[in-house]
């Protein structure tokens, strides 16, 4: 897959939901959820990690105590693709 320009990843951006956030240089897309306490978040990362696997495309999931953050980037790539994008948007839809 080829990277995309910054230019295609806020157009890209239209379509989520409005927590996630692009980096500056258009390498990464990260989404944070908050909780109070421990079993929400790791709930949530392991929903994450299903649906990652059910796509075959997986994101760094960064967890503790009332808090998880999703991080995708295609590491072949150098940054975004539009797999990323497709997996932010599967994930949106699961949440909603």
């Amino acid at each position: 897959m080829e990277r995309l320009d910054a230019d295609a990843c806020g157009t890209r951006m239209k379509g989520l939901q409005g927590d996630w956030v692009l980096d500056a240089a258009a390498g990464t897309l990260t989404r944070s959820f908050a909780f109070k306490g421990f079993a929400k978040p790791v709930q949530l990362a392991n929903l994450v990690a299903w649906h990652a696997e059910k796509i075959g495309h997986h994101p760094d999931i960064c967890l503790g105590w009332g808090y998880v953050r999703v991080t995708w980037t295609t590491h072949d790539a150098g940054g975004l693709t539009g797999a990323d994008f497709a997996a932010a948007e599967g994930l949106d839809r699961l949440l909603a």
